[in-house]
């Protein structure tokens, strides 16, 4: 993380000229491609709140849900570049590209990355009473035994990295889809399932109450919200890593004073404790990029979830 705002610091110096190039003279929307109430949501309300008075204009979310993120992105896609419509996305951002025979945009090259906002965690839940203590123990057992993970839907996040969980520990468990989260919880806390890669803002509830145990998260390194609890890699699955992120973009064609502006605004607001703090509450860390290490981060995970979803044989739908 310090090095994530090592970078970032040039951005930040920056900040007076961006500001005086340009500066936005009509309110700006952030449209969120999922519901309200969720994790991304949340993080762009955070975010919004604070860049109101950095740019002299309201911010406002237009929430706009439905496949997969898809239906909000193209709204941007097809918005002007005019600096006024921005878009925060969830980690299906970059797995639709491998997940959808077609999409309505090019993922890459019709949106003008700002900078990446949060990281993106899953915790490895198993059911209270399971006789697994790491992933390594997982590991055996599902070498032993048939053993089912839960996902919400296909081609989740939770779906994806328990694709590579499996992939990378040579073994094969059951893919068990839930239509919500809800539902997973249900399934792991009842044994009906052996693990489930879940979020951390829908598990902390779930481990505050001792309904399930945590034996790992998907991060390289430890969370700040869970630090008894180890990596994957350390648990017992050395070099797994299975991290997204939320980030900020405009329409491709908007012009680089006005990322500019927005980057450097961006890179402040996380910077801010208070706005730490918040997201910390919410079980994730900020995650400061410039524009290009943004566009660098999306097509390497664009490339990673492809041979993921081709290693598991999931096919495009």
């Amino acid at each position: 993380m310090q090095r994530r705002l090592a970078l970032a610091l040039p951005w930040l110096l920056a900040a007076p000229a961006a500001r005086a190039q340009w500066a936005p003279d009509r309110p700006v929307r952030i449209v969120v491609p999922t519901g309200a109430g969720g994790i991304t949501d949340l993080l762009a309300r955070i975010v919004a709140q604070q860049l109101a008075p950095r740019i002299g204009q309201p911010v406002v979310i237009e929430n706009r849900p439905g496949a997969s993120g898809i239906i909000g992105t193209e709204a941007v896609v097809r918005a002007k570049p005019d600096g006024l419509t921005l878009l925060m996305v969830f980690p299906s951002h970059a797995a639709n590209p491998a997940l959808k025979a077609k999409l309505p945009y090019d993922t890459e090259r019709e949106l003008a990355p700002i900078s990446a906002v949060s990281t993106v965690a899953t915790v490895l839940l198993v059911p209270k009473e399971s006789p697994d203590r790491s992933a390594a123990d997982l590991i055996a057992r599902a070498k032993r035994e048939k053993l089912a993970y839960a996902s919400v839907g296909a081609g989740s996040l939770a779906h994806l990295a328990n694709a590579l969980f499996c992939s990378m520990a040579g073994i094969e468990m059951i893919h068990v889809p839930f239509r919500s989260a809800p539902e997973a919880h249900a399934a792991v806390m009842k044994g009906e399932v052996a693990m489930f890669l879940d979020p951390p803002i829908t598990t902390l509830p779930l481990l505050q109450g001792d309904k399930v145990r945590a034996i790992g998260v998907s991060t390289a390194s430890r969370l700040a919200a869970l630090p008894e609890v180890p990596t994957i890699a350390e648990s017992g699955l050395p070099g797994f890593e299975a991290t997204a992120w939320n980030g900020l973009l405009a329409p491709a064609g908007t012009s680089e004073q006005i990322i500019a502006r927005y980057g450097t605004e961006v890179q402040a607001i996380l910077a801010d404790p208070a706005v730490r703090a918040d997201f910390a509450r919410q079980g994730t860390e900020p995650m400061p990029t410039t524009p290009t290490q943004f566009a660098e981060i999306i097509a390497r995970d664009i490339a990673k979830w492809r041979r993921v979803v081709r290693d598991a044989g999931i096919t495009p739908d």
